[in-house]
């Protein structure tokens, strides 16, 4: 027998959609309940919400529900995620609707009072103009990404400041925390570029200086960053000058394209060739090899995508993702092999590919872990909105790492000189 009340109605609709049970318990704005009794429970705390997905039926619908706060829940947000992931995963393809289903569908949005205008998205949804991968749009981009506060990043990342897959070398240990595993990704970037004193590096996409901070202290390296967030560019250089490592290092807001004081003997991408998109590598390429002295190193880490995924629904219908519209606006995965492709392409030699899929999935529960501690000090400094979404796409992201859906990559590569000499060790050191 079909549960009563407003779950009910919602649950007998997605039931039948799906063809299966509800993985979930729902409770609904009027005090009803329906699906299982165990685990997190899906509370729609408006009709509101589904009138966004009425009109946007897909991940972009639901995301602005969860973004407005009219969906929440109760319980473990990451299995609740796990459990539903788990039924779609099973659908063969978008499940499509007779003519009877469409129906009920249609009268159930009637009696929930689910039927009116469109809502309009949350204020915080990205909204880009101008030529795609511009300079001036990918300062858009970047500003609605790291410009939200650096005392909100502060609470997410911990003292380490690093917005990137760390390293954790001993994960067992519970004295190890994740400013010990992102100070081992810092230390086995300079190992692989093969820092020494007086080296010149150049790291592209600095974020808040961590790196260069770390290569310039613990190296002796005269270590240059770039970022196009104004935001990061003066945290990063006031953290530079309290370090009393302003002889060594600098932080610049300046884009990629315009860096022209080569040859650097190092160059590190962390978690900025996401933003690129797959039409601007062969330009990135070819910039990196030109800045790049030969026999120096590129070390470019990143988040890639697996080939044969199935693509999403929502991205067949040409509707943006929740990512896309709340997270990395204009931001493109490519797979790990084209991303060596493009190296070399460019002129540079690919002589390591590491993968760290499963040190960022435990990278994303950490931050997590940092915004649920501080979670009134994170909406009072970003706004409810965006720590909703911080907390949706990370906890997500995390799964999505444990399923091999998305992985992470450090590739290392050398340019070499007119010989073809590389100068890189015979036998590999880290």
């Amino acid at each position: 027998m079909s549960a009563a009340g407003a779950a009910g109605r919602i649950a007998d609709l997605i039931e039948r959609v799906l063809d299966r049970s509800l993985p979930v318990r729902l409770r609904a704005w009027d005090g009803s309940s329906a699906g299982p009794v165990d685990g997190p429970v899906v509370v729609v705390k408006s009709r509101r919400a589904l009138r966004r997905v009425m009109w946007q039926p897909d991940e972009l619908g639901l995301a602005r529900a969860w973004v407005a706060g009219e969906i929440d829940v109760d319980g473990d947000l990451e299995e609740a995620m796990a459990r539903l992931n788990n039924v779609l995963n099973e659908l063969d393809s978008r499940p499509k609707l007779s003519a009877v289903d469409r129906a009920e569908a249609l009268r159930a949005a009637v009696l929930l009072g689910a039927v009116g205008p469109q809502p309009k998205p949350p204020s915080i949804e990205a909204e880009l103009a101008g030529e795609r991968h511009s300079k001036q749009r990918d300062q858009a981009a970047i500003s609605h990404h790291y410009d939200v506060g650096n005392d909100f990043y502060e609470i997410v990342l911990g003292t380490s400041m690093t917005y990137s897959c760390a390293y954790w070398t001993d994960p067992g240990s519970s004295s190890y925390t994740l400013e010990d595993a992102q100070h081992d990704k810092h230390e086995l970037i300079c190992r692989k570029l093969g820092l020494e004193p007086g080296m010149r590096l150049l790291d592209v996409g600095c974020g808040w200086g961590s790196l260069v901070i770390h290569a310039a202290r613990e190296h002796g390296v005269e270590a240059v960053g770039v970022t196009i967030s104004a935001a990061q560019g003066e945290y990063a250089q006031r953290r530079i000058a309290d370090a009393g490592l302003s002889d060594l290092a600098a932080v610049y807001v300046k884009d990629w394209r315009d860096v022209d004081d080569g040859p650097y003997d190092a160059i590190a991408s962390v978690g900025m060739a996401e933003h690129l998109g797959a039409a601007t590598w062969p330009e990135y390429a070819d910039r990196l090899h030109a800045i790049l002295r030969p026999g120096g190193r590129l070390l470019n880490h990143q988040i890639v995508k697996l080939r044969d995924r199935p693509v999403s629904a929502s991205s067949n219908r040409g509707s943006r993702s929740f990512i896309a519209a709340y997270v990395f606006p204009d931001g493109e995965l490519i797979p790990v092999g084209d991303v060596v492709s493009r190296l070399e392409e460019g002129g540079l030699e690919v002589r390591d590919v590491q993968g760290l899929r499963e040190h960022y999935a435990r990278t994303l529960r950490a931050w997590v872990a940092n915004l649920d501690g501080g979670w009134d000090r994170a909406v009072q400094a970003a706004g409810e909105e965006r720590a909703r979404v911080w907390r949706l796409y990370m906890t997500g992201s995390a799964l999505s790492f444990d399923a091999g859906r998305i992985g992470v990559h450090q590739v290392l590569a050398v340019r070499p000189d007119e010989d073809g000499r590389s100068d890189m060790p015979g036998v590999r050191t880290v």
